[in-house]
């Protein structure tokens, strides 16, 4: 598992410490893989548009392939359903 979102590299290391993350978070300061899975999308906030990061799932497997996309997470029971489809897969 990777955590990616565009804050920087300080940010991260200081969020993996204060929440104990067991995975890399990586910092896309040029958000390139955002823009190349599609999770940049407008948004709206007191009146104002801006472009913001779409909360989202990719599981891909060990050859590179996205085998399951959960876009618009809401991270209430999220963890419990990837696992799940995780389970699924490989037992396939």
């Amino acid at each position: 598992m990777i955590g990616v979102n565009r804050d920087s590299a300080e940010s991260h290391a200081k969020f993996q410490g204060e929440l104990a993350l067991p995975f890399p978070l990586l910092a896309d300061t040029d958000e390139k893989l955002c823009k190349a899975f599609g999770v940049l999308v407008e948004r709206e906030h007191e009146g104002k548009k801006f472009m913001g990061v779409q909360r989202s799932t990719f599981l891909i497997d060990h050859t590179g392939v996205i085998r399951k996309v959960w876009p618009k997470v809401d991270v209430t029971g999220h963890a419990a359903d990837v696992l799940a489809t995780l389970l699924q897969l490989t037992a396939a």
